[in-house]
């Protein structure tokens, strides 16, 4: 959606993305460069788990019961899927994959390349989330590279937690805190619910952050996924997404920015700890 994904033939992207690039968070613009990047936005992190993709960017997370003989699951934005955003009230479930990640250690260095078997989960509805489920394990991972996952909260955060949202894609990073939840984040032809809104100065994301993990500072856990943030101010338009509170009363304003919620993920497992949208309960349905 709004700042990550616009532009993206100066990228190369023509023509995977033709028929989105003027519907997403866009990648940077035109001549962007570190040097351009806010003063906020720095490398000062633990880039361990984080990922980065050809157009967006991620992390590798795992649940709190995986095993470390599961396969690894790649956490990213619903509008980054290879094959175009997914239009409003549509779900990609299943789906075989070949995409590949980049994958960061505590040192801040690629370490590996990772490689996606399948498209668990994508949607822009209600959220803006892609799971996907790659080859390796994470007891492989760890072995081989010494990376261990994030892992994926399944509680509800709150406001005011410290939070930080680390972008594999530019190999920086915000810090900040969750000033709120929106009752609904409208942009364009999509609707997301509960959104978390993040504290300025400190969390205005640029192109190349969505599907950046929203991590809990003090305890690392992954809470939500990067999305959004409005350009220009405007009411419920592309790269302008705005809030719609309980009373329906809609407010936008310039430089907010906003991830979506991830613990839903834990409504639809199944005995095999697998998402399955056939889960009785399962919030990740529409």
């Amino acid at each position: 959606m709004s700042k990550l994904l616009l532009k993206v033939f100066a990228f190369g992207f023509v023509a995977a993305m033709a028929t989105v690039s003027a519907q997403a968070l866009p990648l940077p613009k035109p001549g962007m460069s570190l040097q351009s990047l806010p003063m906020e936005f720095s490398n000062d992190f633990n880039f361990e788990g984080i990922v980065a993709l050809s157009n967006c960017s991620g992390s590798l997370i795992r649940l709190e019961n995986s095993r470390d003989t599961d396969q690894g699951l790649i956490l990213t934005n619903g509008h980054c899927l290879e094959t175009g955003m997914p239009k409003a009230g549509q779900i990609v479930y299943g789906k075989p994959s070949s995409r590949t990640f980049k994958l960061y250690n505590s040192q801040d260095r690629i370490a590996a390349h990772l490689n996606a078997t399948q498209i668990v989960y994508s949607t822009m509805t209600k959220t803006d989330m892609t799971i996907y489920k790659i080859k390796e394990t994470y007891g492989e991972i760890k072995s081989k590279y010494g990376v261990n996952a994030l892992v994926l909260s399944s509680q509800h955060p709150s406001v005011s937690d410290p939070i930080e949202v680390i972008s594999g894609y530019w190999n920086r990073g915000y810090s900040c805190a969750i000033e709120a939840f929106v009752t609904q984040l409208k942009e364009a032809a999509w609707t997301m619910e509960d959104s978390i809104r993040y504290t300025r100065p400190g969390c205005v994301v640029i192109g190349g952050t969505s599907g950046s993990p929203v991590i809990h500072r003090d305890t690392r856990a992954v809470i939500g996924v990067n999305n959004t943030g409005s350009e220009s101010g405007q009411k419920c338009t592309m790269n302008n997404p705005c809030e719609v509170d309980a009373t329906g009363t809609i407010t936008a304003h310039k430089d907010y920015s906003y991830g979506q919620q991830t613990y839903l993920v834990y409504s639809c497992l199944n005995q095999f700890n697998e998402v399955d949208l056939s889960v009785k309960g399962c919030k990740l349905q529409q």
